[in-house]
């Protein structure tokens, strides 16, 4: 297994390069490009997304040295007329756009190699000290979901495979399909008109992780005050997220329960428990466990998305969207490169839960 591992690690170098290659390509073709961001800005034409870090960041500088001469500066950036052609060479210089793309990009590999991922254009801030700011409202969104998502699921899933057909496959199966069909961020909202003051009743908070004065808690006080600040937000993103793997667990089951070996257990006269969870469980939780890191990646960095905007929970899949918005460059390729990386580590540890599970495999023999 060891070797089997160093290969896979070793593999990541080019997957990581191939994505970073890609998406930088990808980027250099998109318009209104950091440049582009602060010309509207100092023309006064930004949008909310462009302008809502104007309080710092990149413009250090006295735009009113280059107002409109009334000329045209021959610019590539859209909304360029009309202003110094000093002025956008000292924005190219700025965000490094007075070079080569390919030398720019090797520059930029050469930083995450030393785990020097710059600072934002538009927040004044290091890059990776904005990641860790808000890391933890993801991971704790992240991990909440997935744990007690598996926890609910595996479960009922087994249940309904047990009973299926029965009353109760059938009415859990109508639950199932709603949880299904609607998404989490409609959850969301009913959960805050029900819970949060927005109706009824008033219950839960509206918006953050913690409470003003959290530092001054004690810690029993703070980890109530996190839980009482996590509920809803959690909630929101459960019910909507276990439907899924419900299903996939009692087809699992089903497909197992039905084999030979099973029959053969049950005619040694070994209880039905013993049977499902001697034999049945390791084989038919093989593709539910091997699914656990995709799982945490899709809500930690895609599902959690509207739950953070909505409940005001500012972790990395908002700093990743604004950061798209504002053409943050520095900010979009490091929480990308961020993101990979964890998601062909958690790959891996996929493969190495399979392992656990049953050791009957052996990655070992195989070729990567």
């Amino acid at each position: 297994m060891l070797s089997y591992i160093i290969r896979r690690l070793i593999l990541m170098v080019p997957t990581l390069f191939g994505i970073m290659v890609l998406t930088f390509v990808i980027v250099q073709f998109a318009p209104g490009g950091p440049v582009e961001q602060m010309i509207a800005r100092v023309q006064g034409t930004a949008t909310d997304a462009t302008a809502r870090f104007s309080g710092g960041g990149s413009g250090d500088f006295d735009a009113s040295s280059f107002e409109s001469d009334g000329g045209s500066s021959n610019s590539r950036y859209r909304g360029a007329q009309g202003l110094d052609p000093a002025f956008i060479a000292e924005l190219e210089e700025m965000f490094g756009f007075d070079r080569p793309a390919h030398e720019r990009f090797f520059m930029m590999i050469g930083n995450f190699l030393r785990f020097d991922f710059g600072e934002s254009y538009f927040r004044d801030r290091k890059v990776v000290d904005l990641v860790i700011d808000k890391l933890p409202v993801s991971i704790s969104l992240g991990l909440w979901t997935t744990v007690l998502t598996y926890l609910i699921s595996i479960p009922l899933g087994i249940r309904k495979a047990v009973k299926d057909g029965s009353r109760f496959d059938v009415w859990t199966s109508g639950v199932v399909i709603v949880g299904y069909a609607i998404p989490n961020f409609l959850f969301a909202v009913l959960l805050i008109v029900l819970f949060a003051g927005g109706r009824y009743f008033d219950l839960f908070p509206l918006r953050g992780l913690t409470s003003e004065g959290f530092a001054d808690m004690t810690t029993a006080q703070q980890i109530a005050d996190y839980l009482w600040h996590i509920t809803l937000p959690v909630l929101a993103m459960v019910i909507s997220g276990f439907a899924t793997l419900t299903l996939l667990t009692k087809n699992s089951f089903l497909d197992e329960i039905g084999k030979m070996y099973v029959m053969t257990a049950r005619a040694k006269g070994l209880t039905e428990n013993r049977v499902l969870y001697g034999h049945v469980f390791r084989n038919a939780m093989l593709i539910v466990i091997a699914g656990f890191p995709s799982a945490f990646i899709g809500v930690l960095f895609t599902g959690a998305l509207l739950i953070e905007v909505i409940f005001s929970l500012d972790g990395l899949g908002l700093l990743g969207y604004e950061a798209a918005i504002n053409r943050d460059y520095p900010v979009m390729f490091a929480t990308l490169y961020f993101f990979s990386l964890i998601g062909l580590l958690l790959g891996l540890l996929g493969d190495i839960m399979y392992t656990v599970i049953d050791p009957r495999i052996d990655f070992e023999s195989q070729r990567v």
